[in-house]
This record gives C-alpha cells, sequence and structure tokens, in this order.
C-alpha cells in the first residue's frame, strides 16, 4: 500500500432509509491510496446500499463522502456538481457490477468497450485508442484477435475481464467492486482473483469490494468490514477477522464456510 497522510476516501456517518426501511446505518471509515477494502455480510446486511451511497450512485438520507482529488484537495462528492461526479466515474473511478452486462456495451466490439473511456476523457486518435485497447485486452487475458467481437460472444469469465479493462485503461486510483466473482464457475473465479490481485500490485489500485464469499475477501483485501442488518459490525484486517473473530454473527459467518 502507498503510505501518505491522507486517505483517499473518508466516508462519515453514512445512512440510508427507503422510506421507512434502513439500508445502511451510520457507516464511517477511512479508505487508504494502495488498499483494498473488503464489505462482507449476508444477503440484505446493507453492503451494496453502502457501495452505492460511497460511490455516488445513490445520495444517502444523511452523512458524508470526501475523496481526495489528484490536486490534493477534499471533496464532498454530495456538493460536487452531476457532471463532476460523472466524469469522475469516467477517469478516477471505476465501477464492476457483478452482471458484466450492466457494466458493458453488449452490442459494440470489445475494442470500442474498452475505447470509450479512453475517448471520455479526450483521446481521439483511432490508432492510439486500438493500440491502447489491444494492451488492455492482452492485460486482462483476452487475446488480441478477439477485439473486433462483442460482448456477448464472450464467456462470462471473459465479459468480467473485459469490464475490467474497460474500469481500469483509464488509470483510475479507486475501483468499487459488487460481488465480482458471483455466478462465475470456481475455477473461473481463482483465475479472475489472481488477475485483479496483480492489477492492484501493479496499479496501486484502491478497491472497495463487496462480497459474500469470505474466501474472496482473504485473497484480494487488507481490511475487512463485517455487515449485519444494515450495520457495521466488527472491522479490522483480514486475517485477523477470519482467523479470530470477536462477534457471534462473524464467527458463524466463518464457522458456515469452514464446514462446507
Amino acid at each position: 500500500m502507498t503510505t501518505t497522510d491522507q486517505p483517499l476516501l473518508s466516508v462519515a456517518g453514512v445512512t440510508k432509509y427507503y422510506g421507512d426501511r434502513m439500508g445502511c446505518a451510520d457507516v464511517s471509515f477511512d479508505l487508504w491510496p494502495g488498499e483494498v477494502l473488503a464489505v462482507v455480510g449476508e444477503s440484505g446486511s446493507g453492503k451494496t446500499t453502502l457501495l452505492n451511497c460511497i460511490s455516488s450512485r445513490l445520495r444517502p438520507t444523511r452523512g458524508s463522502v470526501h475523496y481526495a482529488m489528484r490536486d490534493g484537495q477534499s471533496r464532498s462528492l454530495f456538493e460536487m456538481g452531476e457532471a463532476e461526479r460523472r466524469f469522475l466515474m469516467r477517469t478516477d473511478w471505476g465501477f464492476v457490477h457483478q452482471n458484466p452486462a450492466d457494466g458493458l456495451r453488449m452490442t459494440v466490439s470489445a475494442g470500442a468497450n474498452v475505447g470509450e473511456r479512453l475517448m471520455a476523457v479526450g483521446d481521439r486518435h483511432y490508432g492510439r485508442i486500438r493500440g491502447t485497447a489491444i494492451d488492455w485486452l492482452g492485460r486482462v487475458e483476452i487475446a488480441a484477435d478477439r477485439i473486433d467481437d462483442q460482448p456477448r460472444a464472450f464467456s462470462g469469465g471473459m465479459r468480467q475481464r473485459l469490464q475490467i479493462a474497460r474500469n481500469l485503461v483509464t488509470a483510475p486510483r479507486l475501483v468499487f467492486m459488487d460481488e465480482p466473482t458471483g455466478g462465475l464457475d470456481v475455477s473461473v473465479q481463482a483465475r479472475l482473483l489472481d488477475l485483479v490481485r496483480g492489477l492492484v500490485s501493479d496499479l496501486d489500485l484502491s478497491i472497495i469490494v463487496v462480497t459474500h464469499d469470505l474466501a474472496v475477501a482473504r485473497l484480494l483485501s487488507h481490511r475487512m468490514m463485517v455487515m449485519k442488518d444494515g450495520h457495521v459490525i466488527e472491522t479490522g484486517l483480514t486475517d485477523r477477522v477470519l482467523d479470530d473473530p470477536r462477534e457471534p454473527y462473524t464467527q458463524l459467518l466463518v464457522s458456515s464456510i469452514l464446514q462446507v
């Protein structure tokens, strides 16, 4: 992880209600440059609501999220204009969906899916865009001769790797991942996780990954937050939380995995 005295993302008291129903409540944490944070919990625990709030896809009922811009200035996400937040999502951030079809344009080529992010930051040179797309397809283990194929011709694992390339081509500093291995076969999951681990190391990425899979959390993350009923009930270094869980709910989660 990068050493710095300023967190990349600061979350304070984030709470989200849907009418009378609570999605998440009073969540606070800092994410540091180069850190991977896993948010774990069962379905309905509030982890995806939290992810959507801190990535500005949802506006929280209360609380704040501050992001350290490249110029070092800390900015409140919800005091930015909509256009500024959208530009941030296309450049300095990435969002990897559980279903790759939600993060890809399925009716344009693989190369165009990657190239669109480059065009969003002003690149208009066709040859350079195509060359960068080929390079990134190679980095996510997709053959260069598939550059003109549409994602609907790809397997689920290839689509997920293409979605990762699309997100990382603009060299973002922060990537949000929502159940990135969900629905993939075990062997495909392992290959994808190895790929992500390598990219985290090579690119010094910060990642917030939401997952119900504790094995994914152990392989990817430095630190873990456990959520239950919309609240963070335990947090700490990933190995510590998994090897010596303190809360009964976390103990139950860990023991259920060990029994499988």
